[in-house]
């Protein structure tokens, strides 16, 4: 009874409840990514390039068939997903709230500054 009691002690941390969630709304992303990749970006690149359809580039190998295609297609996918990581990440990073930084303990008085209190200091007490 102590392993199970032990994996749902691990399993409902917060850690592992982040990461799960993380994990459902990458792979909701990554579809919304194909798509824009597959039906607005590839179209536009395929006219900039003279109508290539990246989907079916392809050459033989013997009697293989290497599509070099989709490579560049999913490549293309990973640094869109790449790059809007980056714009998210740095976004948070923005919206945290730095910790303010410690005020700073007052300099030392100088040797000169020292001498002067003492005078003074002697002065007060002669009165």
């Amino acid at each position: 009874m102590g392993f199970v009691k032990e994996f749902k002690e691990f399993a409902v941390k917060g850690n592992v409840m982040d990461m799960a969630v993380g994990v459902i709304i990458g792979g909701a992303f990554g579809k919304i990514v194909t798509s824009v990749v597959d039906d607005l970006l590839m179209p536009i690149v395929g006219v900039l390039t003279g109508g290539v359809d990246f989907s079916t580039l392809s050459f033989k190998v013997g009697e293989a068939t290497v599509k070099y295609g989709n490579l560049i297609q999913n490549v293309i996918d990973f640094l869109i997903v790449a790059f809007c990581i980056f714009l998210m990440v740095k976004g948070i990073n923005k919206m945290k709230k730095e910790p303010e930084a410690a005020p700073e303990a007052p300099a030392e008085p100088s040797a000169e500054e020292k001498l002067l209190t003492e005078i003074r200091d002697l002065l007060k007490d002669k009165k």
